[in-house]
């Protein structure tokens, strides 16, 4: 990424998520200057830091058909062959599964990994471990989402709240027609989000690579591709 695309994506405009932080962290900074100066100060900080966290800049979003797109920003921090949680409805058959991790300086707009029709959605709560851990995607609080594609097929998408997150957000509907890349929500303040593919999908991505929401493809439904391997160089 070039100097030029690091500092649009560090300036980009905030959610609307974070417009009450925002203000409210201005509000309590001038609150306090009538205690104390550095206060002001403070609440400055505070307020540039949640534009920051909470910035959501526009992708390049690939559009063919049958691709299907990272839905968080973030490192892989696990790609395994599970059976996917009973909320997604997705049937006890294992898929494959991507992991991938946000850190506090990531973007956490989520998005439409594909375009389709929103088959259910279903709020688990649960605890806040650290969501690098594997186990994270059983045990912590989580949003799912379940995607059906103009090809029948479908996946699933899981917001997972973590270790300082408490906060899921989610902004689409049942029944809710999506278009790729198309922003579905985020999670305040460090999390992960899992990615779990149409059955017998490769995944084209590996541990430990960054993904852009919205624009690296994770799997090609299209493509007879086998499951990509990389190493750390």
């Amino acid at each position: 990424m070039s100097l030029l695309d690091t500092t649009a994506s560090v300036l980009a405009r905030p959610h609307r998520a974070g417009l009450p932080f925002i203000a409210g962290a201005l509000a309590g900074g001038l609150v306090g200057w009538f205690l104390w100066s550095g206060l002001l100060w403070l609440g400055v900080a505070g307020a540039l830091f949640c534009a920051f966290f909470f910035r959501d800049p526009d992708r390049a979003v690939p559009t063919r058909a049958g691709l299907i797109l990272a839905p968080a920003d973030g490192r892989v921090v696990s790609i395994a062959t599970v059976s996917p949680p009973p909320e997604l409805a997705l049937g006890p058959a294992p898929r494959v599964r991507i992991a991938t991790f946000l850190s506090i300086v990531d973007v956490h707009v989520n998005r439409a990994p594909a375009a389709g029709t929103v088959k259910a959605i279903a709020y688990h709560p649960g605890r806040f471990l650290n969501a690098a851990e594997d186990k994270a995607s059983e045990e912590n609080e989580r949003n799912a989402i379940t995607l059906e594609l103009a090809c029948g097929r479908t996946l699933g998408v899981v917001q997972i709240a973590g270790l300082i997150a408490r906060r899921i957000v989610c902004e689409v509907e049942e029944r809710q027609s999506l278009r790729a890349g198309q922003r579905i929500g985020l999670i305040r303040f460090g999390s992960r989000v899992d990615l779990y593919l149409p059955e017998g999908a490769a995944p084209l991505v590996a541990v430990g690579q960054r993904m852009v929401a919205g624009e690296t493809v994770m799997a090609d439904l299209a493509s007879d591709e086998p499951a990509r391997a990389a190493e750390l160089v």
